[in-house]
């Protein structure tokens, strides 16, 4: 098995949010001077903007990075798995968790140049420590205008791929996140 796949095996995100693939686009994602590394521990008061993530590849690939929690509303019973959050005039209790997904970003550069669907919202875990999943999926052609999913609560990142013809991952890192004590925060 790849060293850069058995992470996600083992921190289950091969299995809750993706399928077994191959690795072949690079992706990195920093929150300030923190690296994003499988499985690494990223404050939320640390990852209240986007993470900077630069990916591999030529101008003329397009690509698609979904980041998600799938511990939502809780690790031990995540009942709402997949959680999608973005920004409404109405902000629910359950709205702590999100999903962030940006289209058409061309290869080689970062999701700054590609359109977004749903904006970041740092992660707010109410309880546990959450996994935040960034999944690239290489696509076939320009996405142009992708609907916002009908529902926050359990988005399935599998069907969402399916439906837009993404195929497989190329690229996904995970980092693991909780609540801060409130004496803590910055």
């Amino acid at each position: 098995m790849s060293a850069s796949v058995d992470p996600l095996v083992v921190g289950r995100v091969i299995g809750d949010v993706v399928d077994m693939f191959v690795p072949t686009a690079n992706m990195s994602a920093y929150f300030g001077p923190k690296h994003v590394t499988n499985g690494c521990d990223v404050k939320p008061s640390a990852a209240t903007n986007p993470p900077k993530v630069t990916l591999s590849g030529n101008s003329d690939e397009l690509y698609t990075l979904v980041m998600t929690d799938p511990d939502a509303p809780s690790p031990s019973e995540p009942s709402m798995r997949e959680w999608v959050h973005w920004l409404d005039k109405i902000m629910s209790p359950l709205s702590l968790l999100f999903l962030w997904i940006v289209v058409d970003i061309p290869g080689g550069t970062n999701p700054t140049r590609g359109k977004e669907i749903l904006p970041y919202v740092g992660p707010r875990p109410p309880i546990g420590i959450h996994r935040y999943i960034l999944v690239l999926f290489r696509q076939r052609a320009p996405l142009g205008l992708v609907d916002q999913p009908a529902s926050r609560a359990n988005f399935n990142t599998r069907i969402f791929a399916g439906q837009l013809d993404l195929g497989l991952p190329v690229a996904t890192v995970y980092f693991n996140s909780q609540k801060e004590p409130a004496s803590r925060r910055r």
